[in-house]
């Protein structure tokens, strides 16, 4: 049973035609990557699975039940948690209070506390009494994660989480995602940083105009570079 499945997602925006028939899977313990041009609809998917937006047709399948016509907090409670773009912490709630807003029981074994988040992310425990606005964007970026572990998915949707960042703090977040595999969590990624995103990803999806123009193994689309140039605009070198 897949963490994620959803089959044939059509998707509008008044008369505009954002998803047209959207299919995907995010298997236990894996990192599928969704790459695309801006205004392919990257974020438009990521609003359908969460709730914020309404698919006009499709079924969406968290761990095999259908939240299609849940809304937003429902699809939260049956283990969807979403890292969103910019990060939206609490800038005025300190970041232990960012934490502790968000936690929720888990259900299965080896729950995510405040403690082992704070052991996944040691900046975080010494910045505990610091206000979300004074920390740095790279602590702002593993605060965010944080406070989607301590509501204990089973699916993270992880929205541009290299945005904005240095080169040494990406490298840094790409081993804290890589360690959650082993958790069995289920991870979707939307990410502009092509490199990052395929040397993560166990799997990728490359959207365009609406549609899926390419689904394939990460080695597989950066040895395709016609496909890459074609579908972001891409010239890669080495």
């Amino acid at each position: 049973m897949h963490t994620l499945e959803v089959k044939d997602l059509h998707t509008y925006y008044g008369d505009s035609y954002i998803l047209q028939g959207i299919s995907l899977t995010v298997p236990p313990g894996s990192i599928v990557a969704v790459l695309g041009r801006n205004g392919v609809g990257k974020t438009t998917l990521i609003s359908s699975i969460t709730g914020t937006v309404k698919p006009r047709s499709g079924s969406i399948f968290l761990e095999g039940k259908d939240v299609v016509t849940l809304p937003p907090f429902r699809r939260a409670q049956r283990g969807m948690a979403l890292v969103p773009q910019g990060r939206h912490i609490f800038s005025s709630l300190s970041t232990l209070e960012n934490l502790l807003v968000a936690k929720r029981k888990g259900t299965k074994d080896g729950e995510w506390s405040v403690e082992t988040v704070l052991d996944l992310f040691p900046r975080l425990r010494d910045r505990l009494g610091n206000r979300g606005n004074e920390l740095s964007g790279g602590e702002q970026q593993m605060l965010a994660i944080a406070r989607a572990l301590v509501s204990n998915p089973s699916l993270l949707l992880l929205d541009e989480p290299t945005e904005g960042l240095s080169p040494l703090v990406c490298q840094e977040l790409y081993g804290i995602i890589k360690s959650l595999k082993k958790e069995a969590l289920g991870i979707l990624l939307v990410e502009q940083n092509l490199r990052f995103a395929l040397r993560v990803c166990d799997y990728v999806y490359l959207l365009s105009k609406g549609i899926v123009a390419l689904d394939c193994t990460p080695d597989k689309l950066w040895n395709d570079r016609e496909s890459i140039h074609r579908h972001l605009g891409i010239f890669v070198e080495g």
